[in-house]
């Protein structure tokens, strides 16, 4: 099907109805599973109020993504008919007339063939030497601006490029969305969240995030919620901009209370890690909480295409360095996507040996090892007595190196505390690396114009290459530990030393090398073709 919608949009013909019934099948439908039970009458109250400032996202996310979306949406919600229907179903799940696991080619007529690079950040007609170029011209705090996470560029009376903050270019949703977060403070009793959304409130307004992103890691709530700009994967131009998203939770105590061990391991973790020693941060953020949750509802940027399982924040480096950055584990998500995406891939891609290794214990372990790397490494740099930091230095390659580092950097995490004893699980590798090989079909299928699809092929391919992981006769593959173990040192060092010393020609050699799929592993792919991608939690309500 991938190749099919490519070829379809590159000869401008749109996928039929049958077709798109197959895109859509790609999305297996869920119901997330959670317990609103032990929430207070007040959490009870205003968890309503969350999840209608949580849909106002969705529409602003739209703009975000694609000036026409709004106005296409409204057109697809008009069309009846079984055709129209599976088009409006696949817009939703992707957020925008373009189909996230077949390289952001068009499903929709009348729009562009691709989704843009800079999505609807910038002018659809701007290049990258205009914008660097104007960048130069500016004072310091407006040339902040312009690569900072919180303004749109746009063209002014006199076509030159001008900045405009979120506060202004969205006011009319993020007003909206306040209000209902003052009413929802209003109706909670519990401290730490009213203090986060009064101050994310007026962050809307104001276009200052950080007070409210230190609120945010000092939250400790039953009624968990993330709601902001945040990420900048849709930013595939420059990686600058952030998109609006919401993830309305209820806490898991017992899950989170089982997992605050090795967040006190990071430190040591740091200054162990294989990188030279003047690239380590002898002292991380004060806090890096981790909180496991169960998702009642997510929206925008958390809420297209392969949904999020877990994730690392705020993004600033200014409250990563005072505050640390706070994990959270997307626990039902995690379930859901073990049991109907995970163990069918095992099935077909894993020798029947190594099948008995796959375990949803070291998958969920993994991905919290995944986030609580991302808050790890190098961060602050200095570079020619100028202060930045790798993800501007890397630009549109950042998000790919970053996604690759988090992974193999997780895996040197898990086997230093295993190997340490700061952590109980004897015979922890095999079961380890096996989930993790199998999870590595998982994250490709999301394609490789993908950030963590073209990470995780870029491991895939080096972890081949050094013998690590063995492919059989049959197509089926497994894991040599002892070549496993010293590869993933060699790589978490490439990588980690790709960001300490932000060397785009060494990023830029290694993706264009080995983020692509093989024939070993297309073949294996093409075996899993009527196998769901991910999942569509049914229980969301799409509007």
């Amino acid at each position: 099907m991938k190749h099919l919608l490519v070829l379809l949009a590159a000869a401008a013909v749109m996928p039929d109805l049958n077709q798109l019934k197959q895109m859509n099948a790609r999305f297996t439908p869920v119901t997330l599973k959670y317990d609103a039970a032990a929430l207070s009458a007040g959490d009870r109250k205003a968890l309503p109020k969350l999840v209608e400032a949580a849909r106002v996202l969705n529409h602003l996310f739209l703009d975000q993504v694609w000036s026409g979306n709004r106005e296409l949406y409204a057109k697809l919600l008009q069309d009846a008919s079984p055709l129209g229907k599976e088009r409006l179903h696949y817009f939703w799940l992707n957020k925008g007339p373009w189909s996230d696991l077949d390289d952001h080619a068009a499903f929709v007529p009348g729009v562009p063939a691709r989704k843009p690079l800079g999505a609807n950040f910038y002018p659809p007609d701007m290049t990258r030497e205009e914008f660097e170029a104007w960048v130069k011209t500016l004072p310091a705090t407006a040339r902040e601006q312009a690569i900072g996470f919180f303004t749109v560029v746009r063209r002014n009376a006199n076509k030159q490029l001008s900045l405009v903050p979120y506060s202004k270019a969205y006011a009319a949703d993020l007003q909206k969305a306040a209000a209902l977060l003052r009413e929802a403070a209003a109706l909670t009793g519990n401290r730490s969240l009213k203090k986060f959304l009064t101050l994310r409130a007026d962050a809307f307004l104001s276009n200052d995030y950080y007070a409210s992103d230190l609120a945010w890691m000092d939250l400790d709530a039953p009624l968990d919620i993330t709601i902001g700009p945040y990420e900048t994967y849709n930013d595939e131009l420059f990686g600058y901009k952030a998109g609006f998203e919401a993830y309305i939770t209820i806490r898991d105590e017992a899950e989170t209370n089982k997992l605050k061990t090795v967040a006190a391991h990071l430190q040591e973790v740091e200054n162990n890690l294989p990188l030279d020693a003047r690239y380590r941060n002898p002292k991380l953020g004060a806090s890096a909480p981790i909180r496991v949750v169960n998702e009642v509802y997510a929206s925008g940027d958390g809420a297209h295409g392969v949904r999020t399982a877990a994730f690392n924040l705020p993004n600033d480096e200014r409250v990563i360095s005072e505050k640390g950055s706070a994990r959270i584990m997307l626990k039902n998500i995690q379930e859901a996507k073990f049991a109907s995406i995970l163990i069918p891939i095992a099935g077909r891609v894993l020798t029947p040996d190594a099948r008995e290794d796959l375990s949803f214990n070291y998958f969920f372990t993994h991905i919290l090892a995944h986030e609580l790397s991302h808050g790890i490494g190098p961060h602050q740099i200095q570079i020619a007595g100028r202060a930045t930091t790798p993800r501007q230095e890397l630009k549109e390659l950042y998000s790919a190196i970053e996604e690759a580092k988090a992974d193999v950097t997780g895996l040197f995490m898990l086997e230093y505390l295993f190997d340490h004893k700061l952590m109980d699980g004897p015979a922890y590798e095999r079961p380890l690396y096996t989930t993790y090989l199998a999870s590595a079909f998982r994250s490709v299928r999301f394609g490789v114009t993908e950030a963590h699809g073209k990470g995780m092929a870029l491991q895939f391919n080096y972890f081949l290459d050094k013998g690590a992981f063995t492919v059989n006769a049959g197509g089926t593959f497994a894991v040599d530990v002892p070549k496993m173990k010293s590869a993933v040192r060699d790589l978490t060092h490439e990588l980690l030393t790709i960001e300490a010393e932000v060397n785009y020609e060494a990023a830029k050699k290694m993706l264009d090398t080995l983020a692509v799929v093989r024939p070993a592993m297309q073949r294996a792919l093409d075996g899993l073709k009527e196998l769901p991608t991910d999942i569509d939690p049914v229980n969301e309500n799409k509007e």
